[in-house]
């Protein structure tokens, strides 16, 4: 019963303030008198993970305005918060303005108060949960642990987003000092992750279990925080503290698109403290590295999920025949997890984000169960995403959408790139994009010979990789949708301007079921997104009012696979040999450039996926695997809230978050359907990027509050 405290946070609506710090000191309630009480010291520790949602969610539950902003980068949009006023009005909230940094210091302050409210909820926890005797010495180390693992959590969600943040004193601040003594400057970028990960090691030993597929994992306790989640947390840290933004790589000719030298001295704490580091260490990287081995090592026994091959069209389960991975002679000739001779890696993918997969997966090693909820709150958790990503003839509000990079990111199903990929952008590689549509073929799944296309879609999207289909909702595509309402069950969706012959007075009239539309409510590049929809999602209007089934429990927030590619990652970039010690000190590890390594990091996301390994000649070229892994996590982790943040950490976001968006052009109609696939430039989906935007502003308020904390370089400080 007791375990259960992480897990039931996530249940908290509007009694969660019950057990809250604050109001515990304002109503003159002794600490003795809740530690003592075994369901006050739940409520306590349930209380410290309450903060985990809104602006501090990992994945796809919305934010502030109802965005979840990190989730959107050079690969996905949204439209639904770009009101058409007319009027000059610029909605803080919209795709224009959170891509152009038009937003304001105090906008999306609620992130730092709220992690800071954690970290001080926690903070009591851990300095009182010594007073419950009620508990058995395991329960309270446990229960610790969860508590320290939250409170490094917090700074973790804060250093990605902010970067350098204030560490607080271990037993939280004292409110009853003076306003002076409560400011505290900010730690550095490299401080604050050995702090992170020092913390999570500690959370390690104390919590008692490695994984939750080990044990009887529930709705109820699937947030709780294991030991392989600490470690893994750590390995995140550490990761981040070596890549280029943190590490010393100011601009120059091996990243071009870095910070400037101007930007990292500029970030500095009042007594001129530099907070970035402004000389290169690779051993930082080694040292991800052995994080993310301490990982891959731990008996939690991790292992990416994968699912077997499905040889009937079952329509009604939503589970078509799909395509068969490319015979490679190497994954196609053996058994999972050498090989994917016996699984099906598009319903592997698929089946992992959309509700299929049972709670307490061997790949998840730390989700987010907070959208465990009815559909009468679906707007505030991942249920309201899937809305968004819906076409309108399924009663979606069709407008999360994905750009033609995106698109072209995915490989063919022989491991090739598309022909034509990124000819608008960066002139291609000399190949033209397929013209032509899909037709009948006798006999064939799904009536064409390029299963899982039907016919009429454009040759652009055959032959792609398993992960292709289950993500992209391309011009065409068909959605296995259950909706009481729809005529056709399992509807093949178009998104270009349809036309009708129905006439009234003024002529005839056109009918926009899912292509352009002249409101926020249509795909701008053409383009849709089908990951996380099961396929029994619905949602329907009666009456005024939203109804609908969802079957999204959890978010994945930490994954296997971004283990292992960081892993490989890290490895990519040394050139020298390292000894470094495990996380408890029982093992230490020769961590080199090591291709069989980066191959153990590599191999099972490219297997899983479908597609070929790389070839050793790419193995062997660190620039060109470099290159590889980041379009491999690209691909991996759309709209999982990674892509964001990776751009920043590398220092890429200025190239890649500069290029124009490109999508087809969804003003032309089926009468023009050639046209339509034509990629063109999409106008109403500006771009640009400034080095202020590497990390969100601190608000006035947090900045008036603490004398001593600094403002992030490009933003307005308090006057």
């Amino acid at each position: 019963m007791l375990a259960l405290a992480g897990g039931v946070s996530a249940m908290l609506s509007s009694c969660e303030d019950a057990l809250d710090a604050d109001k515990y000191f304002d109503d003159r309630v002794t600490l003795e008198s809740v530690f003592t009480d075994i369901n006050q010291t739940n409520g306590w520790l349930s209380q410290s993970f309450s903060y985990l949602r809104g602006a501090l969610a990992d994945v796809v539950t919305k934010e502030q305005n109802g965005v979840g902003w990190h989730v959107f980068a050079d690969d996905y949009y949204y439209g639904d918060r770009d009101p058409n006023r007319g009027d000059g009005y610029v909605y803080m909230g919209s795709y224009n303005a959170f891509k152009q940094g038009d937003y304001d210091e105090n906008y999306g302050s609620e992130a730092w108060t709220n992690a800071y409210k954690g970290i001080f909820q926690a903070s009591v926890f851990i300095h009182n949960i010594w007073r419950n005797d009620k508990l058995t010495e395991a329960e309270r180390q446990d229960m610790k642990g969860q508590a320290r693992f939250v409170r490094a959590y917090y700074y973790w969600m804060l250093l990605r987003k902010y970067g350098p943040v204030p560490i607080m004193p271990d037993e939280g601040a004292d409110y009853t000092k003076d306003y002076q003594e409560l400011s505290y400057p900010r730690s550095s970028y490299e401080d604050v992750a050995v702090f992170i990960a020092k913390e999570m090691e500690q959370a390690c030993r104390e919590l008692q279990t490695w994984s939750r597929h080990q044990d009887n994992t529930t709705e109820e306790n699937i947030i709780r925080p294991t030991r392989g989640a600490a470690l893994a947390t750590r390995a995140l840290a550490y990761i981040y503290a070596a890549s280029p933004l943190a590490n010393g790589q100011l601009a120059n000719g091996s990243h071009p698109g870095g910070v400037s030298d101007a930007f990292a001295k500029t970030l500095v704490n009042k007594d001129g403290t530099p907070l970035l580091g402004l000389s290169y260490d690779e051993s930082k990287w080694a040292r991800a590295a052995a994080a993310c081995r301490d990982v891959i090592e731990c008996p939690a026994g991790y292992e990416l999920y994968h699912a077997g091959v499905v040889t009937v069209d079952n329509k009604p389960g939503g589970y078509p025949k799909t395509i068969t991975p490319f015979d490679d002679g190497d994954f196609s000739t053996k058994a999972w997890p050498e090989g994917y001779a016996d699984i099906d890696p598009y319903l592997s993918y698929r089946d992992l984000f959309n509700g299929v997969v049972p709670l307490g997966n061997s790949e998840i090693i730390f989700s987010r169960g907070y959208n465990a909820s009815t559909f009468d709150n679906w707007h505030s958790n991942i249920d309201g995403f899937v809305s968004h990503q819906m076409p309108n003839s399924l009663f979606g509000f069709n407008c999360h959408g994905l750009t033609q990079k995106m698109v072209d990111a995915y490989y063919m199903k022989d491991g090739s790139d598309c022909p034509g990929k990124d000819d608008e952008q960066n002139g291609g590689d000399g190949s033209a994009r397929p013209k032509g549509w899909t037709t009948n073929a006798r006999g064939e799944y799904p009536y064409t010979k390029y299963p899982p296309l039907d016919q009429g879609v454009s040759m652009q999207y055959a032959d792609r990789e398993p992960r292709f289909y289950a993500s992209v909702a391309y011009n065409g595509s068909r959605w296995w949708n259950a909706s009481n309402k729809a005529t056709d069950k399992y509807p093949q969706i178009y998104y270009w301007r349809g036309t009708t012959s129905s006439t009234t007075s003024s002529g005839t009239t056109e009918t926009q079921n899912n292509g352009y539309l002249n409101t926020s409510y249509y795909l701008r590049t053409g383009i849709g997104c089908k990951k996380y929809v099961h396929p029994t999602d619905y949602r329907e209007v009666r009456d005024g009012s939203d109804y609908g089934n969802f079957n999204h429990k959890w978010e994945p927030a930490i994954r296997y696979a971004d283990i292992l590619l960081m892993y490989a990652e890290a490895l990519n970039e040394l050139t020298q040999s390292y000894q470094i010690k495990s996380w408890n000190g029982e093992t230490v590890y020769n961590v080199s450039r090591d291709v069989t390594e980066m191959k153990r990091g590599i191999r099972p996301v490219r297997c899983r996926a479908g597609v070929p390994d790389y070839t050793l000649a790419e193995y062997n070229n660190p620039d060109e695997l470099r290159a590889k892994i980041k379009r491999e996590r690209m691909i991996e982790f759309l709209a999982e809230g990674k892509r964001y943040y990776d751009l920043r950490r590398w220092m890429d976001a200025p190239i890649e978050e500069s290029k124009p968006v490109y999508g087809c052009n969804v003003l032309m109609t089926e009468k023009e359907k050639d046209e339509f696939q034509k990629i063109v430039p999409v106008y109403n989906l500006p771009t640009v990027f400034s080095e202020k935007m590497y990390f969100w502003p601190i608000s006035f308020t947090e900045l008036k509050r603490n004398q001593n904390l600094v403002q992030n370089p490009g933003w307005k400080d308090y006057d």
